[in-house]
């Protein structure tokens, strides 16, 4: 009986190694705080508890925070296979692929409804045959509203910008904020606070739920929030290395489109609460919010026409092209 029992444990222990062995971790790195309520990070967990719950030899290690690689260093190291997976702010990767600019170009998305149908448009196949020509691939679309905040004054028509200076997250937003008499100063969102605490800034272009993970609201006198004419939306998916995906099982791709597709849903509708979660908290913490007019986002609109619009549309390749696809999404 003893012999028996051994010959069974020792079974018991090689089947659970050769389990073990089978399994493939994947590493997904993101720049936002874990654990906090920050929806880019939940979209993240969410496929990582999805995957290993569809038991096909595949776990998702996350980690948040820029612990693992800092905000600018995720591209490169996805689209070289280092890092596998990733919440990624499009935009950071335009000084490598220009063309990504267009995801964060002012007045582009008007509000969460159009940024729906702006991802099943021909602009956003473009944008995703350029990921994917780099060395990644989108699993999840994520687009997220935001506005101005400031430690001088609000910030509503373009002129009340001069003078200021503001961190705008990518090139045709510091563009036009250059345009209208801003000075920039170039970081991640999570660097904001830092910056803002040292006076390296006075203003910024953000996230909602930047905005409040980051505690933007404890640097800041006046938030304008995105309201009925917003001018900032951020394209700010979840990726994966291409070469990484492609040497996946059929049955591991299949888990992980599908877990996206429910970070993705969950997404849509988190990225619409943010907004009043923002408002509330700056609005406790003593902060005053404003939104812009219908004439502050027109007047900015000229001010980005003749800048960053017209900027892309000449020295971009494909740029007019691209502009002219994404415009007519109505």
């Amino acid at each position: 009986m003893k012999s028996l029992y051994r010959i069974a444990v020792g079974a018991a222990i090689l089947a659970a190694a050769g389990t073990a062995a089978a399994q493939t971790t994947l590493r997904a790195s993101h720049q936002f705080p874990g654990g906090q309520g920050d929806p880019r990070d939940e979209m993240v967990q969410i496929i990582a508890r999805e995957v290993e719950a569809a038991n096909v030899g595949l776990k998702i290690q996350v980690f948040p925070s820029s612990s693992l690689y800092k905000a600018t260093e995720q591209w490169g190291a996805i689209t070289r296979g280092q890092l596998d997976m990733s919440a990624f702010p499009l935009d950071y990767a335009s000084g490598r692929v220009p063309q990504f600019s267009a995801t964060l170009m002012p007045g582009l998305v008007r509000n969460y409804d159009h940024a729906q149908r702006l991802n099943k448009s021909d602009f956003m196949k473009d944008i995703k045959a350029l990921v994917e020509k780099s060395g990644a691939v989108v699993i999840a679309d994520a687009w997220l509203a935001g506005g101005f905040a400031s430690k001088k004054q609000c910030i509503t028509s373009p002129d009340t910008i001069k003078g200021q200076v503001i961190r705008a997250a990518g090139p045709a937003f510091e563009q036009m904020l250059a345009a209208a008499g801003a000075s920039i100063s170039s970081m991640p969102s999570s660097e904001i606070y830092t910056a803002m605490q040292t006076g390296v800034l006075d203003a910024t272009n953000t996230s909602n739920d930047s905005f409040v993970s980051y505690r933007i609201y404890e640097q800041v006198k006046c938030l304008t929030a995105p309201g009925e004419n917003a001018l900032w939306f951020m394209y700010e998916p979840v990726i994966m290395s291409k070469k990484v995906f492609d040497r996946l099982k059929p049955e591991q791709q299949k888990a992980i489109m599908s877990a996206a597709k429910k970070a993705e849903d969950y997404f849509t509708g988190e990225a619409r609460k943010g907004e009043k979660k923002m408002i509330d908290t700056f609005t406790n913490a003593g902060v005053k919010v404003v939104s812009m007019s219908k004439e502050d986002f027109d007047a900015w609109m000229k001010v980005a026409q003749a800048s960053s619009y017209k900027q892309f549309a000449e020295k971009v390749k494909g740029g007019d092209e691209l502009l002219k696809k994404a415009l007519a999404v109505q």
